[in-house]
């Protein structure tokens, strides 16, 4: 089964797709944002294009293990892509993932120049990566 995965932000949402094992994740596209409903049907859309059995969107939380406001966003959209698709939709702690992301850019080398740019679909990546990890560690 493919996953897809979400790290919604202000200016774009990353998109990350794995496998069809559900082992591996990869980058798939960024999207522009436009609005929660036109930004959750262009989701919907890639998710049924790809054959996907699951979707996953990032939430941040604070230091007291609460949603910050990014959060509480992500929160909302993950109900408007509820709204739009039978495939279901999953919200998963996704604390870190762009440092994580921009942190596994520089290890990956090559100059400021080629890394500079959004690292919205890597921090999907990272979001779905752990989550794929996650599941062989209990078995899912």
């Amino acid at each position: 089964m493919r996953i897809l995965s979400i790290d919604h932000g202000e200016k774009r949402i990353g998109v990350a797709l794995s496998d069809p094992t559900a082992t591996i994740a990869s980058p798939l596209k960024v999207i522009e944002h436009i609005s929660r409903a036109i930004d959750a049907a262009q989701v919907a859309d890639l998710a049924a294009q790809n054959d996907v059995g699951l979707i996953i969107v990032g939430q941040s939380f604070d230091e007291d293990g609460n949603p910050n406001p990014a959060g509480r966003r992500a929160a909302r959209f993950a109900d408007e892509l509820k709204n739009q698709t039978n495939i279901p939709v999953q919200l998963w702690d996704e604390s870190f993932s762009t440092q994580d992301a921009r942190a596994a850019r520089i290890q990956l080398g090559g100059s400021r120049k080629k890394r500079a740019g959004h690292h919205d679909a890597f921090a999907a990546v990272v979001i779905l990566q752990s989550y794929l990890e996650e599941g062989r560690q209990v078995g899912r």
